[in-house]
């Protein structure tokens, strides 16, 4: 914007326009980038002490604190630090904003909350982005100050609701405040649920986490890579940093480029109408997540974003630089976007700042968050989201020198390479990705703590959990059923929950 440009950058006389020096124009994204980094790193020892609902406030905080500082200062200094503030928060927003659905949602609406969350920002890019282009044009620093003041509205708005929410009954259980946690888990429950069903869930979720507590008493970072955690932890990290793998690290930087070089007149009508197809595709991905499994959607996602990648290297090498190929280009980074948010996360197609403020995922982030106990789901969760920005943070900055005419000069042709890497990960999913569809926490906790096999999650019987629920319902069990999940009571016979789900 020339109104940010006059406070920040230069009048190139030769060009006889407003311009930025490169280092200027580098610290404010690669500080906003270490912001998301550290506080991403930051959610785990936070979270263990002071809860999500604390996580979401100070994002809040810092938040207001960083935009404040941008709006009235005029100082480079005082804009870098606004920057790492609001990186900071943007982790935080991310990951505990996910930490708290995981461990309030029902297990079989999971999937739902996540593409609504997905949706809402998808929605948000695109608000952003028109405002953006509203206000890009007026003279003076109201151009940016205007959008900028629009960073207070959403959490001014989620800070006051948050008091009359409460925090989540798997923390408050952690903590071993178990009259808290029942409170808590009633208030996100319908009022008129079955006693006996609240009371099973209940008791599943207190008698699993005072084993999840015994297991990890010492350092809690430590244990995450100790006996079973160390898979999860492993699995938590490999599929919230898929994303880095599928390519649209450079799919998004040079939409606009493609766009002039496909002969398109109106670059940002075309770009805004590619974020709509990511809200399409998360709006889309509603009507199975309910009904599909998890590896799944995994699969078919990551086979449709290697197989854009494939189209558009191959376009390229046939009619390098022309307008056809830079049509098709254009197509499949449509198409590309909307399976990316159908199964993984959305990159509004901007700049590289704009899109570490937009991360987010319906599902790969969801089976990130599935994968770890409630004992440290907030340090695992955490440092895979950090590692996920670093990854994209790579992609980012390694992709100019594959793309840019003054180096390799590939343009789309780097898409082998990401054609490639998605096979990578579909493999992965193939053989190692575990099936949590519909599972509760607990359930998931007992599977990896037995030692299933990831391609037998699906089917396996889980008598410990199954045994909590019977006895919070009230029923003594008599005797159980190891092969058909079968659980006897002194009033009868009833089948496990899974198979009544099924």
């Amino acid at each position: 914007m020339p109104g940010f440009l006059e406070v920040y950058g230069y009048y190139d006389t030769e060009a006889e326009s407003w311009a930025i020096e490169p280092t200027v124009q580098q610290l404010i994204s690669s500080l906003m980038t270490i912001g998301t980094f550290t506080g991403s790193l930051l959610v785990g020892p936070f979270s263990s002490k002071f809860g999500r609902r604390h996580g979401l406030w100070g994002a809040s905080v810092l938040n207001f604190i960083a935009t404040a500082i941008m709006l009235g200062t005029t100082s480079t200094g005082a804009l870098y630090f606004a920057r790492l503030l609001l990186g900071i928060s943007v982790g935080w927003f991310l990951t505990f904003s996910q930490l708290y659905v995981h461990e309030v949602a029902p297990a079989h609406l999971r999937g739902i909350t996540f593409a609504v969350y997905q949706a809402q920002l998808s929605i948000g890019s695109i608000c952003g982005a028109a405002i953006d282009y509203a206000t890009h044009d007026i003279d003076g620093r109201r151009a940016y100050q205007i959008p900028l003041t629009i960073f207070f509205v959403a959490p001014t708005i989620q800070s006051i609701l948050l008091f009359f929410f409460p925090e989540t009954p798997r923390w408050l259980m952690v903590k071993g405040r178990e009259e808290q946690a029942e409170n808590a888990l009633r208030r996100v429950r319908n009022p008129n649920i079955d006693e006996a069903q609240f009371q099973a869930e209940f008791n599943e979720i207190r008698g699993s986490t005072r084993e999840q507590v015994e297991q990890n008493k010492k350092a809690l970072f430590l244990e995450m890579w100790r006996g079973t955690n160390l898979r999860r932890s492993l699995l938590a990290i490999a599929v919230v940093c898929f994303h880095a793998a599928n390519g649209s690290s450079w799919v998004n930087i040079y939409t606009t480029y493609y766009l002039e070089i496909a002969g398109v007149e109106n670059p940002f009508g075309y770009s805004l109408m590619i974020t709509c197809m990511g809200l399409m595709g998360v709006l889309f991905s509603v009507l199975f997540v309910r009904t599909i499994d998890r590896r799944t959607i995994m699969l078919g996602g990551v086979m449709a974003c290697g197989l854009a990648q494939l189209a558009q290297a191959v376009a390229w090498s046939v009619a390098p630089n022309s307008v056809a190929s830079g049509k098709v280009v254009v197509a499949f980074i449509a198409l590309f976007t909307f399976f990316y948010v159908a199964y993984g996360e959305y990159f509004k197609p901007q700049t590289v700042l704009q899109q570490l403020t937009f991360l987010a995922a319906p599902y790969a982030w969801l089976l990130g968050g599935e994968y770890p106990n409630s004992a440290l789901r907030g340090y695992s969760f955490g440092l895979a989201t950090a590692l996920n920005f670093l990854g994209n943070w790579m992609g980012t900055f390694t992709a100019p020198y594959f793309i840019n005419p003054t180096a390799l000069n590939w343009g789309p042709k780097y898409g082998y390479i990401w054609f490639g890497s998605n096979m990578v990960v579909f493999v992965f999913v193939w053989f190692f990705l575990p099936e949590t569809r519909d599972r509760t926490l607990e359930e998931i906790h007992e599977m990896f703590e037995a030692k299933v096999p990831a391609r037998k999650f699906k089917t396996y019987v889980c008598t410990t959990v199954e045994r909590y629920a019977a006895e919070g319902a009230g029923k003594d069990v008599v005797k159980h059923d190891e092969q058909t999940g079968a659980i006897e009571f002194e009033s009868g016979t009833v089948e496990n929950r899974d198979s009544k789900h099924a």
